[in-house]
């Protein structure tokens, strides 16, 4: 039985934090690129020409017969024929056409919900990735890889780097600002926050938070771009790695500069690992090391309910389309729906590989063993809330989400990579929604995808 904590207001943290304005000239440890790069792998045809030609892929597709394997759209406007999909779990299939989701109607399968008009590949960094988001406006990517290596680039109309930033610092989160949303927030692993606008290619601000918790594990823009929430950590000791760390949960305001208030966060002070907002900014949802999903109401700034959740830690938390409802992931391996107005009451409940929840493990020659937590997002949702893309270790995965049970209906493997998939986003922004799935071997694959109309 889920156990639910009564709520506790917030502790006011007014404390004067030292904020440092950046000098205009990039220092040598910040480097930026001054020119766009062209990346490794580019689309010699505008995406939007895949657009206006989706009507007659789609009769070419769905003109042949079933026996025959789909064709696939190459990068260059040419045919190529379809990638191996061996490595693909059975139940999904990874070409253009997709596969059916099993479910039986009335005798017909249901239609498969997305083409996949294309895959291409993001090949500019040289390790594993942390985190791989898209701004608000669909436009820009930034991505994160474990060595800090941060990559601004654009894929539409065609794929190019725009700024390329180097910390001596390591850095753990990465948040883009929604207003104006050219800033980038980046955390680091020495307790402060940096304010990076892309345009300019500069720090504006570097922001101390606290030196007894230096591990900036999750950050959060609010809607209106006014504030951002801050999520910072105690380094873990070796001795007792599996109790959870001490941490805190701040709010600062983004045009100040300054720190607002601090989070009472009950019933002990834990590391937050993920930050949610919902539309509006009203409410937030975070996901701990200590397995308790906590529910904050913005408006009054403090918690309004909290339940535990997982058997170990919550890696990945959102809120759903209708908002109603919040989806977790944790290190249970289990994909959660949890009903927000009947505290910790699950609405569904699914179990998922490993491969989709960490750690991620890359295995080579020699014994040779690389092992990743989880740290971005392990899930992400279609414009409609209908579909969410997850990990796995050779490439996206979609599923349809369901009523009944099974809780997800696999309808689409995106395949593409040789090694597994750490972190996901879905941007809907532009007129294809576009996937993004981000490996341990520093790839991103860019799948442009066109939404069957039922």
């Amino acid at each position: 039985m889920s156990l639910c904590f009564q709520p506790a207001k917030s502790k006011d943290g007014f404390q004067a934090k030292e904020v440092k304005p950046v000098s205009s000239q990039a220092s040598p440890s910040e480097a930026a690129s001054s020119q766009p790069q062209q990346a490794t792998h580019t689309s010699s045809h505008p995406r939007h020409k895949r657009v206006q030609d989706h009507e007659k892929e789609r009769r070419e597709l769905f003109s042949k017969p079933p026996a025959q394997t789909a064709e696939k759209r190459g990068e260059g406007g040419e045919v190529e024929p379809p990638p191996d999909t061996s490595s693909d779990p059975p139940e999904s299939c990874s070409d253009s056409r997709g596969c059916q989701s099993g479910r039986e109607r009335g005798g017909l399968s249901a239609e498969q919900p997305f083409i996949k008009l294309s895959q291409e590949e993001y090949g500019e960094h040289h390790s594993s990735i942390m985190h791989c988001r898209v701004d608000c406006s669909g436009r820009r990517v930034a991505s994160l890889d474990v060595d800090g290596v941060i990559k601004v680039w654009s894929f539409n109309p065609i794929m190019q780097t725009k700024a390329t930033i180097m910390s001596k610092s390591p850095l753990l989160s990465l948040e883009w600002a929604t207003k104006p949303d050219r800033l980038l927030l980046l955390g680091s692993g020495v307790g402060t926050v940096r304010l990076y606008d892309t345009d300019a290619k500069k720090n504006l601000y570097e922001m101390n938070i606290d030196e007894t918790h230096p591990r900036i594990l999750s950050l959060a823009c609010s809607p209106s771009g006014s504030s951002f929430i801050c999520s910072a950590a105690a380094l873990s000791e070796d001795s007792a790695p599996r109790l959870p760390v001490s941490g805190q949960l701040l709010l600062w305001d983004t045009k100040t500069v300054k720190q607002q208030l601090q989070f009472s966060l009950e019933p002990d002070p834990v590391a937050v690992n993920c930050t949610a907002f919902n539309h509006n900014g009203n409410l937030l949802v975070t996901g701990a090391a200590d397995g308790v999903i906590r529910l904050f109401d913005m408006q009054r700034y403090e918690s309004a309910m909290s339940w535990k959740a997982h058997d170990g830690e919550v890696y990945s938390v959102e809120f759903s389309y209708d908002e109603n409802t919040v989806f977790s992931i944790g290190e249970d391996g289990k994909f959660i729906q949890w009903n927000i107005h009947r505290c910790g009451v699950k609405q569904s409940e699914q179990a998922l590989a490993q491969d989709a929840t960490g750690p991620f493990i890359l295995s080579g020659y020699s014994g040779y063993k690389q092992v990743q937590v989880p740290r971005g997002r392990l899930f992400a949702f279609d414009s409609e809330g209908q579909h969410i893309l997850t990990c796995s270790g050779s490439g996206g995965l979609i599923y349809r989400l369901s009523d009944g049970e099974p809780a997800l209906e696999s309808v689409l493997s995106l395949g593409g990579h040789k090694a597994p998939v750490v972190t996901v986003d879905w941007c809907s922004a532009v007129d294809c929604g576009t996937c993004l799935t981000a490996s341990m071997d520093g790839k991103i694959k860019l799948s442009t995808l066109l939404a069957q109309k039922s």
